[in-house]
């Protein structure tokens, strides 16, 4: 509730500057621990941001020390009709493959027709292995029979195609029959009947009607290794794409082709050269972001006085301690060797982690195990650390905010108390200067008082 002003009604005093003064001294207490909340608050906004960086690194660090993390290649193709993705387990090589075809579905069509012959409409698919799928529809609509088919499970698909009008006007239709999945494993057969039928050969073969036809036929895609020489070998696939021709690479073809294919894999030095420079940028971005939060800034004012604050890690032993350990698992010898061996070092003038590419990629060519192993050791350190530092339940940093945390709550709940304290004082304070008013109120009446007695008498005696 706001107070009623009692400036100088009887003494003149500015009293509520006088109040103010006096709380402002009242209040410093208030002021230094509100300075020490709001440092706090600063400095687990940093340690957080800390946090997320280095738990960032701690996935990467994690992909990169993973066997194989280097084993990456590129393939390349003679013709666009073959192309081919690598995958783990890759490794360098070459082939000469002829397409001899690429996979199809089956797909017949009807004879048009208005409406299904039979009632109710029976169907017996037939796969390709022999299995038998009888599929009965709700009525002799074509529509039904569609739903049916496409709901039986039998590995095929059906759609309703217009097929212009018969004799009579009445507009008919085609029932457009497709395996479901490519290759031979694809095919299938379609008969007029019940399986029971099928079995004793009285159910007609609905695409042998007049007017039916099969538009393609099911078919496995097929290479042909060393075509023309006593090795050669004929490779199928159900689809277009081949997984097991070459270990670690997938090879897809598109269209047949009358001359041999080449197609190479090479391992691709740029891509594992990126993966090392990628984790060393994401240790690089880790001591940086410590670095500039730990420097000191210097400012001038207008008067030319000079102010030096500190960075907000500044003399933070955590921090500190989170750049050697990230520093040790990066320099640190694997297997007696130092880093610099393929081409990982610190800069000294910078004190930043670099990858000297060329160096890398050559020593990726002169021993890819030894690469990769050395990066596989300096990428699980630095996982190891970054996890240590971050992990959300017991990382060393995760408990150092808590704690930061902690104290700030502690600080701002004392600024709380102390707001009833400075409250009570101000109200205080302004009860003594409104209770002083009212008692030089009452002496100035009673001098006025006296001074008209005074005066009276004075009056009387002359």
């Amino acid at each position: 509730m706001a107070s009623l002003g009692i400036d100088g009604l009887v003494s003149g005093l500015d009293t509520t500057t006088l109040i103010n003064t006096l709380m402002q001294s009242e209040a410093v207490p208030q002021t230094i621990l509100k300075n020490k909340a709001t440092a706090g608050q600063t400095l687990v906004a940093a340690l957080q941001g800390l946090n997320t960086r280095i738990a960032d690194l701690a996935t990467l660090a994690t992909s990169t020390a993973k066997a194989g993390s280097l084993s990456l290649f590129t393939p390349t193709s003679s013709s666009t009709a073959v192309t081919a993705k690598t995958s783990a387990g890759a490794v360098s090589g070459s082939i000469d493959l002829v397409v001899g075809a690429t996979a199809s579905s089956k797909t017949a069509v009807t004879a048009a027709m208005t409406a299904w012959p039979d009632s109710p409409p029976t169907l017996t698919f037939v796969s390709a292995a022999g299995v038998k799928t009888e599929v009965t529809a709700a009525s002799s609509s074509l529509d039904d029979v569609v739903k049916a088919v496409n709901a039986s499970g039998a590995g095929v698909s059906a759609v309703k195609v217009a097929s212009g009008k018969d004799a009579s006007g009445a507009v008919q239709y085609r029932l457009q029959l497709s395996s479901t999945t490519s290759g031979a494993a694809g095919g299938f057969d379609v008969h007029r009947g019940t399986a029971a039928e099928v079995d004793a050969g009285t159910a007609p073969d609905l695409i042998a009607q007049p007017g039916a036809a099969v538009i393609s036929q099911a078919r496995d895609a097929s290479i042909t290794l060393w075509a023309g020489t006593a090795a050669e070998q004929v490779v199928t696939s159900g689809s277009n794409t081949f997984t097991d021709v070459i270990p670690g690479v997938s090879v897809t073809v598109s269209a047949a082709s009358t001359e041999p294919v080449h197609l190479s894999i090479a391992r691709d030095a740029t891509a594992a050269t990126k993966v090392a420079t990628d984790l060393v940028a994401g240790v690089n971005a880790a001591l940086g972001l410590i670095s500039t939060r730990s420097a000191a800034t210097t400012s001038t004012n207008a008067s030319g006085v000079t102010t030096v604050t500190a960075g907000v890690f500044g003399g933070n032993s955590t921090t500190r301690g989170i750049t050697q350990r990230l520093t040790d698992a990066v320099l640190s010898p694997v297997d007696g060797q130092s880093p610099s061996t393929v081409g990982i070092s610190i800069d000294a003038k910078t004190g930043q982690f670099a990858v000297d590419a060329t160096k890398f990629a050559a020593a990726l060519a002169a021993d890819p195990a030894k690469v990769q192993a050395t990066m596989s050791a300096i990428a699980a350190r630095v996982a190891s650390t970054s996890t240590a530092v971050s992990d959300k339940f017991d990382g060393s940093l995760t408990r150092v905010i808590t704690g930061q945390q902690s104290v700030v709550r502690d600080l701002n709940d004392r600024v709380s108390v102390w707001d009833d304290r400075l409250a009570a004082r101000r109200a205080g304070l302004q009860k003594t200067y409104s209770a002083l008013e009212t008692s030089l109120s009452a002496l100035t009446a009673q001098q006025k008082y006296i001074t008209s007695q005074l005066a009276t008498l004075s009056t009387s005696s002359s």
